[in-house]
Formats: C-alpha cells, sequence, structure tokens
C-alpha cells in the first residue's frame, strides 16, 4: 500500500511517546560518572615528578611542555631536575592517556572532569602553577589499586601521593623523587643510594 510506510513510521512514534527519556537537563541534573572516565582536569602529583619529560616524549600530539633546570641538590647522586615549566595543551589533546601509562614514578594521572569550555584557545592551556594548585582526584584508569578500593573521584576526598601510585611508596622514600625534595643529610650515603 502506498500510506503503510507512514503508519509504521507512525507506530514507532506511538510506541516511544510514553517511554520515559534517557536524558537529563545537564547543568541542573548529573548522571553518575565512572571512575575510570578520563577527563580534562589532570592531577599531577609534584612530589614524585622528577622532571624526566616521559611524558611529553610519549604523547603523540606533543602537548605537554616541559622546562627543567638543574637544581643543584645532590650532586653526588647526579643531581636532580627543577621544573620551571609544565604547561598541557588539552585543547590539542585526545585524551589517550599514553602520558599517564609513560610516567615511570606515577606523578600524573588523568582527571575525572569535562567542564573546561573557554571562549580563547590559550584558556585550554593548563599552566604549572594550576596543577600544582589543582585537586587531587585521579581517575582511576590505569589504576588499579585505587579501583580495588572502589575510589570515586567525583564523590570523596583527595588522594595523597603515597595513595596514589600503581605500587607502594616505600621503595621511592629516601630517594630524590620530587623538584621540592631536599637531600637527608642525617642518613649515611649507602642508606640513601639504596632507598632504605
Amino acid at each position: 500500500m502506498y500510506g503503510s510506510g507512514i503508519l509504521k513510521g507512525m507506530l514507532v512514534t506511538l510506541k516511544n511517546l510514553g517511554r520515559k527519556p534517557n536524558t537529563v537537563q545537564y547543568p541542573e541534573e548529573r548522571i553518575a560518572q565512572h571512575p575510570r572516565f578520563r577527563g580534562e582536569e589532570f592531577a599531577w602529583y609534584e612530589d614524585r615528578c622528577t622532571g624526566c619529560a616521559s611524558c611529553a616524549k610519549y604523547c603523540p600530539l606533543g602537548i605537554i611542555r616541559i622546562v627543567t633546570d638543574p637544581s643543584e641538590t645532590a650532586k653526588e647522586e647526579g643531581d636532580h631536575y627543577k621544573i620551571e615549566s609544565f604547561d598541557i595543551d588539552i585543547g590539542r589533546c585526545m585524551f589517550c592517556g599514553l602520558c599517564v601509562e609513560a610516567c615511570p614514578y606515577d606523578a600524573l594521572f588523568m582527571g575525572s572532569g569535562f567542564e573546561r569550555g573557554k571562549y580563547q584557545r590559550s584558556g585550554l592551556v593548563i599552566p604549572i602553577n594550576e596543577l600544582r594548585e589543582a585537586d587531587k582526584k585521579p581517575s582511576t584508569w590505569f589504576r588499579p589499586q585505587l579501583e580495588q578500593k572502589n575510589y570515586k573521584p567525583q564523590e570523596e576526598d583527595e588522594v595523597s601521593f603515597e595513595n596514589a601510585g600503581r605500587e607502594e611508596w616505600k621503595w621511592h622514600q629516601f630517594q630524590k623523587a620530587g623538584a621540592k625534595a631536599i637531600k637527608n643529610t642525617k642518613k649515611t650515603k649507602r642508606t640513601e643510594r639504596i632507598g632504605r
């Protein structure tokens, strides 16, 4: 028949007319977010970061810019880096998470936010000061230890750098992990070197 296609379409419309909608009125209502969501507010733990720039090397889009200088705090151990600049351009980020996987010290985590809209592209660059002051609520993506604790970044408090890594912090305790670490003069050189 000529009008059978229109009738079938109207039947589908009538069938779905009484169905409850799946959408929400976003600014007023929010749906539950998965803890593994890879979002914009990166969590950067400066105490863990060494300035090795592994995250910048493995970023396929080159959105991380790191500038370091010698810290001159531990010359006997080969010195460490003082981080001058650590900027992330999320305007070009595809949220693949390769930077997080590449970090050997678990200093960088994907965030759980998605509300960083700006009018200017320059506002999409997260500078080092903003990373330092940001809430440390990392996503549980690529972090099974946080997932095992049922950590939910949207609901719970901040996570300290000791509890955020893929492994316990014990072997890092006496080594320089961040730019702010100062050499402990009370320990012997052997104790500092082996990290006990």
